[in-house]
């Protein structure tokens, strides 16, 4: 009985999650005719159809869905017998996918990057960016190692290491009311004021906590798409918005005409951490990097 190779069941799982041949051949390191040879070859051996194609889209079949979720949990499974392997060995070497999610990534990861290159010179890594749910989709999938997030969040089981608290400042306009105050409360803040991201964005949440606020979920408010965009729209004066200090002296805050004020010191701060699985073979070498982002963060 002939079964599928590992490679083929990597590209089923990279089709299904980009729904693009160019864009899973580019993930996968082939080229595109070489991945839909693959897929095709996987087809016929199983003799099934996998994938519904025409000229735009690829929609996996629910036959195909079914595979990828199996197909994902043997990935990991090998991946680990692999980490298992070289447990003991030198670490934080070879291979590490990291996910990180746009509030971090752009202004933590430039800090801690060029020393764990130096301290760590055998380490490969390969950095992705996305929200919390869909990077902890990808983390128990196996298709990430770990993951920087803004905690608290639930992690369903996954362990979780806490690197630094991140605390929250206002961000107005100059000119603003508010923008002589030397700290604010969060009875101070005119909600009606507020810019927030769009839903999914985990900062979204945290920010209104910090405040003590309600959610605002399904009212037609401006949302942005992202910090930066945010950024912008309060220094256009359409509103104010909250900024976590990880940010503060980047180049998005910089290049902006706004003034940032800090919360009251029992504003509650979302927290950074590395979270990873709890099957994971390198929980060692997490705590190491852990360590290392920590000493970063005092600094």
């Amino acid at each position: 009985m002939h079964l599928p190779t590992l490679r083929q069941l990597r590209y089923l799982v990279t089709l299904t999650e980009t729904r693009h041949f160019g864009h899973a051949a580019k993930l996968c390191l082939v080229t595109q005719p070489t991945l839909s040879s693959g897929i095709q070859e996987l087809e016929a051996l199983l003799g099934v159809k996998l994938f519904e194609r025409n000229k735009r889209t690829v929609i996996p079949t629910v036959i195909g869905l079914e595979m990828t979720e199996r197909a994902q949990i043997v990935l990991q499974q090998v991946e680990d017998i692999v980490d298992l392997s070289h447990k003991g060995s030198e670490p934080l070497s070879g291979s590490l996918r990291l996910g990180a999610i746009p509030t971090i990534g752009p202004f933590l990861l430039p800090r801690v990057l060029p020393q764990l290159r130096e301290k760590y010179p055998n380490l490969k890594l390969y950095l992705r960016e996305d929200q919390t749910d869909r990077l902890l989709e990808q983390l128990s999938a196996g298709t990430l190692d770990v993951l920087i997030l803004a905690l608290p969040y639930e992690l369903d089981g996954a362990r979780s290491i806490i690197v630094g608290d991140d605390p929250f400042y206002v961000a107005l306009p100059k000119g603003h009311a508010l923008a002589n105050r030397k700290v604010l409360r969060h009875e101070d803040i005119p909600e009606k004021e507020i810019l927030l991201l769009e839903e999914g964005h985990c900062l979204r949440e945290h920010a209104l906590a910090a405040c003590a606020l309600q959610d605002r979920k399904g009212q037609d408010d401006v949302k942005g798409t992202s910090l930066y965009t945010l950024v912008q729209m309060v220094a256009s004066g359409l509103g104010i918005t909250f900024v976590p200090e990880m940010a503060i002296h980047s180049d998005i805050l910089k290049s902006a005409d706004v003034v940032t004020v800090p919360l009251e010191a029992n504003a509650v701060p979302r927290q950074i951490g590395l979270v990873w699985r709890r099957t994971s073979a390198r929980d060692s070498e997490f705590r190491l990097l852990a360590d290392l982002v920590k000493s970063i963060w005092q600094k």
